[in-house]
């Protein structure tokens, strides 16, 4: 599949499961069709929905309404993505206090946001070409030499290194240094049967053999399912980041671990749509330099915009939080790159 095709199906997955944690909202049966029961559960019907099993009243047997519930599914996300959209980028500090406070039929809700926008994130990556190149540590050294010629490079500088090492006696220093530099040619060549750098760097033995080895032994197909896991586990930064909110907040019982939730997985879903954003941002002749100004400008503002009005703090309050925050975020993608370099392993 191209990769265009693996993008639109990456969106339109993402759109189904946002619609699925989502619940419906403003949809209107069609008048002179509701039968006088529900043809699901038998209950009386007196309007749009079955008051028993909230099925529709109106139950379609048309191709056209098919494509109409997927586009619906999508992109439309009834019709709360709409009124969604514009607060969670300029006013989000309002949005999560208003969903927050009970007000949540008219919005979308922080983890269907979150689903979308991841989805929509990576298939955008796809669609500009930001992927693993499958061949990484097969002649990433240099660009510019072909697959057989660097092979050929790397074979003369480990036959240079063995005619060194014949002229060395067994207790030179240097012989070591040889052969450990010849296991990481052996390596960049792709020869499994090439001794490994180190089995015992950390000492345990799980995490040498289980994921380093692994490293050494074949870096593309790792970075491939680092980001394959990175695109899979993205949802590991919400619970991952949520202490560390509460940190901040430990003295104020007034705000809930709920509260903190709501605050990461929307700021999370607007990170992902910023990244959208800029990457196609980057498409267009010298956009990269504005694409670099937005991520430096507005991922910052719009952190402190969201920290100050969501929880009703004073300037103050909110530059010390906003600056402990920033480390707290280098800490949890630490965290979950750790945990992607785990996972990747099996």
């Amino acid at each position: 599949m191209s990769g265009i095709g693996e993008s639109v199906g990456a969106v339109i997955e993402g759109g189904l499961l946002g619609r699925a944690v989502e619940p419906a909202h403003g949809e209107q049966g069609r008048s002179g069709h509701a039968p006088s029961e529900c043809l699901n559960c038998g209950a009386m019907v007196t309007g749009a929905y079955c008051g028993a099993c909230g099925q529709k009243a109106h139950v379609h047997r048309s191709l056209s309404a098919i494509g109409h519930d997927i586009i619906h599914g999508v992109l439309h996300l009834d019709g709360k993505l709409w009124n969604t959209l514009p607060l969670l980028a300029f006013k989000p500090g309002r949005l999560t206090r208003r969903f927050i406070e009970g007000e949540r039929a008219k919005f979308v809700s922080p983890m269907a946001m979150f689903l979308f926008s991841v989805f929509a994130m990576f298939a955008v990556f796809q669609m500009v070409g930001l992927t693993v190149p499958v061949d990484f540590g097969r002649g990433f050294i240099d660009g510019a030499s072909s697959p057989s010629t660097f092979q050929s490079e790397i074979q003369q500088q480990i036959t240079a290194l063995e005619q060194e090492a014949d002229g060395l006696g067994p207790a030179d220093p240097r012989a070591k240094e040889i052969e450990a530099e010849r296991a990481i040619l052996k390596t960049m060549l792709g020869d499994s049967s090439a001794a490994t750098l180190d089995a015992d760097i950390t000492g345990v033995k799980w995490l040498d053999e289980g994921v380093i080895r692994k490293w050494q032994k074949n870096p593309g197909l790792m970075l491939y399912k680092l980001q394959a896991n990175g695109y899979k586990f993205s949802w590991l930064l919400i619970p991952l980041s949520i202490p560390f909110v509460w940190l901040i907040f430990a003295w104020r019982r007034q705000f809930k671990a709920y509260d903190h939730a709501v605050f990461v997985t929307y700021s999370l879903a607007f990170m992902s749509l910023l990244f959208v954003t800029i990457s196609l941002i980057s498409l267009i002749p010298r956009g990269a330099g504005w694409a670099a100004l937005l991520v430096i400008i507005g991922a910052p503002l719009h952190l402190y915009k969201q920290l100050r009005y969501a929880y009703g703090l004073t300037r103050f309050s909110t530059l010390w939080r906003f600056a402990a925050l920033l480390v707290f975020i280098q800490i949890v993608l630490v965290l979950f790159l750790q945990a992607l370099l785990v996972l990747g392993a099996f």
